[in-house]
């Protein structure tokens, strides 16, 4: 598969087969997001592979944070036991960490890099007939996330990537042509 179809054939996938990683598939799929384009060769990233008492743990934070959305107390136990199962089941689950850096402008050169290196992971993986899903957002702030993580002062969590073999793969979604948002200045 060429670099092109893989960026065409990549999902966000939600539901992933019983098909267990390896720790050399992850391995493998890290050593690509190093390879991510660093300006300043900062390499501003930290990776945490969860297992499964760290996976079961997350799916206990998250789902105490989706329980408090819902009123009905017999509903929200539903809610946070489903969570817990569907993120207890994931056949990988990686954080990705930047390492902060004080001066803004690095920052946020660190940030792209980081990202630039998470989308090494999404095509390798795609490559390699896997399925990814990046949740991001502002649960990842959260004190007991970064506490279950070892995440430290001065880092932050950029993302989650669920990772595995896909369950399914859903239909493209229809974008925009990158013609309706393209100016050329003479």
């Amino acid at each position: 598969m060429n670099v092109t179809d893989a960026v065409r054939r990549r999902r966000s996938i939600k539901t992933f087969t019983d098909r267990s990683l390896e720790r050399e598939e992850l391995e493998e799929l890290l050593e690509l997001v190093v390879l991510a384009p660093n300006h300043r060769m900062t390499e501003p990233w930290r990776f945490v592979v969860l297992g499964p008492e760290a996976k079961r743990r997350w799916g206990e934070i998250k789902g105490e944070t989706r329980a408090g959305r819902v009123d009905d107390v017999q509903a929200a136990e539903l809610v946070r036991r489903k969570t817990i199962e569907s993120m207890s089941s994931l056949p990988g689950l990686v954080a990705v960490v930047q390492l902060l850096a004080d001066d803004p402008e690095i920052r946020e050169e660190d940030y792209a890099t980081v990202y630039m290196g998470i989308q090494n992971l999404l095509l390798a993986a795609v490559e390699r007939g896997l399925g990814t899903h990046v949740k991001t957002g502002a649960e990842l702030e959260g004190a007991a996330l970064r506490s279950a993580l070892g995440v430290a002062e001065g880092e932050r969590v950029v993302a989650l990537v669920q990772i595995g073999e896909p369950a399914e793969l859903p239909a493209e979604k229809p974008r925009a042509p990158a013609a309706a948002r393209t100016n050329w200045l003479p």
